[in-house]
Parts: C-alpha cells; sequence; structure tokens
C-alpha cells in the first residue's frame, strides 16, 4: 500500500440497525455515543456519522433533542468532521429524517442514493430474545420494506440486492440494460452475472449477453 496515499475514515458509531439487546457495547445514551465518537475520532476516523437513540430504551431517534448533547460532547472534545445522518431509520419519514441536519447544519450530512430495501428481518433467526418489546417489531416490519414486485435491474449493484426481495416473493428481472449510465452489455457474461444473481431462468446460458429489450427478462 502507497504509505502517501490519504486515506478518510468516517466512523458510525451506533447506525440505526443493532438493537440495544444484540450487544451490550452498542452505545445508546448521548453520553456514550459521544464517548465512542471521539474515541473513534482519537483513533483516526476524520469523519463521525452520528445517529442518535432514546436514552430509556435504546429504539433510534431523530429527535434534535437527542442529538443536542451529543453534538455537544463532540464538539468539546474533537476536531472530527460531524455527519449527521438523514437516513434516520427506514421506519421514519422524509420530515422525519430530515430534522437534526436542518436543525444544526452539520459540514456533512448523510444521503442514501437509490432504493433501499433494508430487510433486517433475518436478524430474527439469530436472536430469539429481546429487552424491549420494540426491538422485535423494529426487525418484524422490515419485512414490509422489502419491494416486492417486479425488480427493475438497470444497474449491476441492483443484482445482488435482488434476491432477498425475490425470496421473499418478488419478481426480478432485467430491465433497460445498455442505458447511458446504466448496466453495459458490452463485456461478456455481463447481463448473465446480473440474470444470475436474480434468479432468472436462462442464468447460466453462456456467450455475450444481449440485451432483449427494455424489459427483457
Amino acid at each position: 500500500m502507497n504509505k502517501n496515499r490519504k486515506v478518510i475514515i468516517s466512523c458510525a458509531v451506533t447506525g440505526a440497525i443493532h438493537t440495544p439487546s444484540m450487544s451490550p457495547h452498542l452505545p445508546v445514551t448521548a453520553d456514550e455515543i459521544a464517548g465512542a465518537a471521539v474515541a473513534a475520532a482519537q483513533a483516526g476516523a476524520a469523519i463521525v456519522h452520528l445517529h442518535a437513540r432514546d436514552p430509556q430504551d435504546g429504539r433510534p431517534t431523530q429527535d434534535p433533542a437527542r442529538f443536542a448533547p451529543i453534538l455537544s460532547q463532540i464538539r468539546a472534545a474533537s476536531d472530527a468532521v460531524i455527519n449527521i445522518t438523514t437516513g434516520g431509520s427506514p421506519h421514519m419519514t422524509v420530515e422525519e429524517r430530515m430534522r437534526p441536519a436542518m436543525t444544526f447544519k452539520p459540514e456533512l450530512a448523510s444521503l442514501n442514493m437509490g432504493s433501499m430495501n433494508f430487510g433486517l428481518f433475518p436478524m430474527l433467526e439469530r436472536f430469539k430474545s429481546f429487552d424491549h418489546d420494540w426491538e422485535r417489531q423494529h426487525l418484524e416490519k422490515s419485512r414490509d420494506l422489502i419491494f416486492k414486485n417486479t425488480l427493475r435491474m438497470v444497474d449491476p449493484g441492483r443484482g445482488p440486492g435482488s434476491v432477498p426481495a425475490r425470496d421473499d416473493g418478488g419478481d426480478a428481472g432485467l430491465a433497460c440494460a445498455g442505458r447511458p449510465g446504466g448496466l453495459a452489455l458490452d463485456r461478456p457474461g455481463s447481463a448473465r452475472r446480473v440474470r444470475r444473481a436474480a434468479g432468472h431462468p436462462h442464468a447460466k446460458r453462456s456467450g455475450r449477453a444481449k440485451p432483449a429489450g427494455c424489459d427483457a427478462r
């Protein structure tokens, strides 16, 4: 590795996916989240990506009042770049997600690009008991976050992401390949790899993939 190459490290210390019962080390209170962020900065992180949680039960919250003590502690102890989430939780409205960033106007704010199929329910197979009622509901309700209709893939990155959606009732297809900015069909097997990820019946065909119309499947 080139020692002269500069790398920017961003650290998300609590996020919104995991629940408190999954680990006793998950930061929940303002002091815990701020402390973890400062420690990450001291360890080399240039950016701290921040979510907040309800200190009573650890559920994700976008209440600006929960972010205020976190931000003040970090700024008092570190010069790390503050990045406030606008992702919040997949169960929140856009307006809810935007509140802390609009209130505090940090150096950075995250923005989730593209469709986000947050299927967290497989964690229910790993974790059987929870300390708070909301945790199981949080994971179970994520089944509704998987789009269960025809999945249009115009980008190779969408192929692997379609697999859990397909297994949960979706109909995956290769759509509009060959468009500028989307999946290129000028490489042998490029579309075939996406078809395989999507469980396409013709996934095992060999040779150069060819477009078959905007809704080829």
